[in-house]
């Protein structure tokens, strides 16, 4: 197949440019690197079934013919969306709408990377897929929860009005290599704390809950949805839940770090508990995740003292 990523230099995006090469299609990456790093790419640098353009898909573009389109174009951390409020909104609204034209022009089909914040801090748990979520519609984070909201409306949308063959994969805490270092998720977070030394933080008594999913399980499962006919939204996610206080001491213990675990004030808005129920993912593609958090976390583990490395020549 001919297929087009968005936002292929971000974490998700080129680790599934690496899986869909690997089964040998042609990808055409789309990026203006607002958060996405070229070095997510330097490995396919010479890679001939790989192309990048560097456009903001806000804009119109033209690929050319494509089997498919997986749109992962997003800022997706709490630090990027809070500094680019403006363009999340932007890239969730025309970005998805030009992408969808993409498919729309050449009869492609089409992947929009969503995300469990839809369910806001959730009421039902774990969530499952029809739930429709309780979320503040204005608060900080809205500006990613209501572009991702409004992305899966006009998905469907373009499925119903104009037959258009779509998916929506809703994603779980994902974590792995090429995690942004300093992007304010739970994991990157942790782990750079304790390989610099410095203090763990948690925020409030770390009572909340996430469900951590490493990137080849995530990946993986998003495949499958690909594969599959299934239009209503997907979780895929790990349905392992951590309290984030435990996730603080299992980076502890995969690091060997010394550093203390402190505690500062909630964030606004911050989900007290969040789980994927994944039986519909079961269920229609038979997946589910293999790897638990502390095996993850030794995988991600060289990557990180990498960037601290890095970190340390930059000084």
């Amino acid at each position: 197949m001919i297929t087009v990523i968005t936002g292929v230099a971000g974490f998700l995006g080129s680790h599934l440019a690496d899986a869909l090469l690997a089964q040998g299609h042609f990808v055409i990456g789309v990026d203006n690197l607002c958060t996405g790093s070229l070095a997510n790419l330097s490995h396919l640098a010479n890679e001939p079934r790989f192309n990048f353009i560097e456009h903001d898909i806000c804009n119109p573009f033209d690929t050319g013919r494509v089997d498919y389109v997986f749109n992962f174009a997003s800022p997706a951390s709490p630090v990027d969306y809070a500094r680019l409020g403006v363009e999340t909104l932007m890239v969730g609204s025309a970005g998805t709408r030009n992408a969808l034209e993409i498919a729309r022009r050449f009869g492609a089909k089409f992947l929009h990377a969503s995300t469990s914040e839809c369910y806001g801090d959730p009421l039902v748990h774990p969530q499952t897929e029809d739930y429709w979520g309780n979320v503040n519609p204005i608060g900080p984070r809205s500006v990613y929860d209501e572009a991702k909201r409004f992305s899966e409306a006009l998905v469907m949308a373009y499925h119903r009005y104009y037959g258009l063959d779509t998916r929506l994969v809703r994603i779980f805490n994902t974590y792995g290599p090429r995690l942004q270092k300093n992007d304010g998720r739970v994991i990157s977070n942790f782990m750079m704390q304790a390989l610099r030394g410095e203090d763990l933080t948690v925020y409030g008594e770390g009572k909340q809950t996430r469900s951590f999913c490493y990137v080849s399980d995530e990946i993986e499962g998003i495949l499958g949805l690909s594969r599959s006919g299934e239009h209503l939204p997907v979780n895929i996610g790990n349905p392992t839940e951590w309290t984030i206080l435990d996730c603080a001491h299992a980076v502890l213990r995969v690091t060997g770090s010394s550093s203390r675990i402190v505690h500062n004030p909630l964030p606004v808005d911050d989900p007290m508990q969040r789980r994927p129920d994944i039986s519909k993912a079961r269920r229609l593609f038979g997946w589910e995740p293999k790897i638990d958090l502390e095996a993850g976390l030794k995988l991600s583990l060289d990557y990180f003292k990498k960037c601290l490395e890095e970190e340390r020549h930059e000084k």
